[in-house]
């Protein structure tokens, strides 16, 4: 199972949801050769239920994932500000995330964030399995907090973006938190459009539609981490590209159609 553990369903945070831009990328996810993500969607981005209502609509759910058509399949999940700086990654059935995600309403501005222990009393309430989002890329501080709060954590993301920045200083320092933790390393791309999807995969021996079986395979280390010789370039041009269609949205022009050659949904 080709699977990548962090990425998204919307170009930014403050654009709207569109129907036909996220088909696009899940539809460019599978081509790229992912059987499975994790849509650690940012927890307060716009229209954050309106994403995932219309996923559950489109897709066919076997135990916590939902399949599409075209037969990827997506763990839900949501990637969470703490107010040290850092962001925290879950991953769960869909009630779970949307039903934490109204729980946080009241935190979703920058200086209103919850502290890690908090939130981290929030998520154990939930069955949701709980990583820390590319620990090391500045302005994050959560791999300086106390050990017994980090030991709370059930994996660390080994992100594309920073192995594509610097590939060397990233592994170290996270595999290094990892083996300190005795938790599980694993990878996601971190993104927000198609290009960067296969830049890093996490490949398992085995399928898993539930997040309690994904959680035992990690744990038993029945898997890879795969870079791409390109990621590289994919992430350097993803970001381009992602400037650049912000740029073509924040002057009135439909960046959606110029990508899928189909109106807005």
């Amino acid at each position: 199972m080709n699977l990548d553990f962090h990425t998204h369903g919307k170009l930014a945070k403050k654009l709207p949801f569109s129907t036909a831009y996220t088909d696009w990328l899940f539809g460019e996810a599978r081509g790229a050769g992912l059987d499975a993500l994790c849509l650690t969607e940012h927890f307060n981005t716009l229209q954050f239920e309106e994403l995932y209502a219309y996923l559950t609509s489109i897709s066919q759910r076997t135990e916590d994932v939902l399949e599409l058509d075209n037969g990827l399949r997506i763990f839900p999940g949501m990637e969470t500000d703490v107010a040290e700086g850092g962001h925290i990654l879950s991953i769960g059935p869909v009630e779970a995330i949307l039903e934490l995600n109204r729980r946080l309403e009241p935190f979703k501005e920058k200086g209103r964030f919850l502290p890690f222990e908090k939130l981290m009393d929030l998520f154990e309430a939930y069955p949701v399995l709980v990583g820390c989002g590319h620990p090391y890329r500045a302005p994050g501080q959560v791999p300086q907090l106390p050990e017994e709060q980090l030991r709370r954590l059930a994996f660390l993301d080994l992100n594309g973006k920073d192995l594509a920045a610097d590939r060397a200083r990233t592994e170290e320092l996270t595999y290094m938190l990892g083996h300190r933790l005795g938790i599980p390393v694993v990878s996601g791309s971190d993104t927000h459009q198609a290009v960067q999807y296969g830049c890093v995969t996490t490949v398992f021996q085995r399928d898993c539609t539930s997040v309690s079986a994904l959680q035992k395979e990690m744990e038993a280390g029945r898997y890879e981490i795969r870079l791409a010789e390109t990621a590289a370039f994919q992430v350097r041009t993803a970001g381009l590209l992602k400037r650049s269609l912000k740029e073509i949205h924040a002057l009135g022009g439909d960046y959606v159609s110029i990508l899928t050659k189909e109106a807005i949904a």
